[in-house]
């Protein structure tokens, strides 16, 4: 499956600090959990890539 690739499958996401200072993506699809530790600086790097792909699905949409 690709990033272009649409499905039928529902997932929970979750987002927040750990206690140890990291910040947790947490995602639960069905029987699976999918926890994902990133450092304060990771998760920056990662929200500002959300940020640039809403941007150009923006662009796609005009």
């Amino acid at each position: 499956m690709g990033i272009n690739d649409e499905s039928e499958l529902e997932a929970n996401l979750q987002i927040g600090p750990t206690d140890l200072g990291q910040v947790r993506l947490f995602i639960e699809a069905g029987q699976f959990e999918v926890p994902m530790d990133f450092t304060p600086d990771e998760a920056e790097e990662i929200a500002e890539e959300i940020m640039a792909a809403a941007q150009a699905a923006r662009s796609l949409r005009k």
